[in-house]
């Protein structure tokens, strides 16, 4: 089948062909040439999850649960189901996931495949810390049920693996028991970088959740969100529903400099005159965007890109003002500023992206050269820090800001299935550039 199966980003926009799971474990059990690279549902915002030199296999429909342990808190699905589906089926029973990136709308075996992160790394990791055990689909038809016990390497190398080492069936997580859906939210505001790095630690020290936004037009001011379950049992998932949406594509961004800085005024006073501690539903909490359909629309028919990075702690005060200075200077608008800090909890993941320090997330509209030239200078800040870019969110880093990020880009290449490629992979680790 052919269908336009586009990531998020909309950069590179072209219709492209997929099977389906079955169809793909009838074209490994006859060794049928080709390469293969299963597709989530397209929340990855670079190339990451396409597979333009072969055959994507779409996940979508496999999308079932099989068992729900609600003593143990342990749930078994077939690798496409939703998060959404996830919290519909685990909120009833007083579990939520332990960890959630911020849509919802993404698979199982996409969060395993890219070791997603949230607002509570501190406490808990990345998703692949409580994946229990996964069935894996290699291209010699055979199926590798993979375990911090059982395949060891492969359960390593497939957690941020970028869908690399085969394909992700069936997965077992370990949910976490939560006291309410809702969030007893603190809002606090602060008016420079440096206000922010004075706080972080704490707000990490005293809560499940912590995260910033910035207003990247100021000169660092932001509000910095923090928040922990409720005890008031509620666990309705229907004020989480999607209401709104962007029906069709803007010629241009509708996200100009003009719209942004009343846009951020207007956030930074309003949510910021709320310093008292509040209840906030879990969807506005963890899924503001998700309520609008389709809004990377906004951003235009060119796409957009998202820039993330992390700095070790040691650098991170300094590099990532500079990063935000560099960002004015080009004149290029971040619609979304996210800072985050990152613990020190290791992921099982080969390829895990967070490490300790903190994290910026930069969005920006495609705005061709002018915006790649930004880009590529925060790729050298980040890389002379010490830090590393995010893979999965990435459309156009060099082979060598890669592999400098990610030394350990070698271990998975010799674990990766030779029948499985992506375009990213295909540009960073396999290109003779460096």
């Amino acid at each position: 089948m052919t269908h336009d199966y586009e990531s998020f980003g909309r950069i590179d926009r072209h219709r492209r062909s997929a099977i389906s799971l079955e169809e793909a474990r009838q074209a490994f059990d006859v060794s049928l040439p080709g390469s293969y690279l299963p597709f989530g549902n397209g929340k990855s915002y670079g190339d990451s999850c396409h597979n333009d030199a072969g055959l994507l296999v779409d996940m979508r429909p496999n999308n079932q649960l099989i068992s729900f342990d609600t003593a143990a808190g342990v749930l078994h699905a077939e690798a496409g189901m939703l998060l959404a589906d996830i919290i519909a089926i685990a909120a009833p029973e007083g579990y939520f996931l332990p960890v959630t990136p911020g849509t919802r709308f993404v698979t199982l075996g996409g969060v395993i495949a890219n070791d997603v992160h949230g607002k509570n790394h501190h406490r808990r990791g990345t998703f692949g810390c409580h994946v229990e055990r996964f069935d894996l689909l290699r291209s010699d038809g055979t199926v590798a049920n993979c375990s911090a016990s059982e395949n060891t390497d492969l359960f390593n190398a497939t957690i941020g693996g970028l869908g690399l080492t085969g394909i992700i069936q069936t997965a077992s997580i370990r949910l976490m028991r939560v006291s309410s859906l809702d969030i007893e939210e603190r809002v606090t505001r602060f008016k420079n970088l440096d206000t922010y790095f004075d706080l972080a630690p704490k707000a990490d020290e005293e809560n499940e959740y912590a995260v910033a936004w910035v207003d990247q037009l100021g000169s660092g001011r932001g509000i910095l969100l923090t928040g922990n379950h409720a005890d008031n049992g509620n666990f309705d998932i229907s004020a989480g529903r999607t209401r709104f949406g962007v029906p069709v594509d803007l010629p241009v961004s509708a996200l100009n400099f003009p719209s942004l800085k009343l846009f951020n005024t207007a956030y930074y006073h309003r949510k910021g005159s709320k310093t008292d501690t509040g209840l906030t539903g879990y969807s506005p909490f963890f899924y503001p965007l998700d309520q609008v359909k389709n809004w990377n629309r906004l951003y235009g028919r060119a796409g957009l890109y998202q820039h993330q990075s992390v700095i070790p702690e040691a650098n991170a005060r300094e590099t990532i003002a500079l990063m935000l200075e560099a960002t004015r200077q080009a004149g290029q608008n971040s619609f979304l500023t996210v800072l985050k800090r990152f613990g020190a909890i290791a992921s099982p993941g080969l390829l895990s992206f967070p490490r300790a320090g903190y994290t910026l997330t930069l969005d920006f509209p495609n705005r061709g050269q002018k915006t790649l030239s930004l880009l590529e200078q925060l790729d050298r800040m980040t890389i002379e820090a010490g830090g590393r870019v995010n893979p999965y969110k990435d459309q156009r880093m060099s082979a060598a800001v890669f592999k400098s990020g990610f030394p350990q880009w070698k271990q998975l290449e010799e674990r990766r299935d030779l029948m499985f490629n992506s375009n990213f992979w295909a540009r960073t680790a396999l290109s003779a550039q460096e």
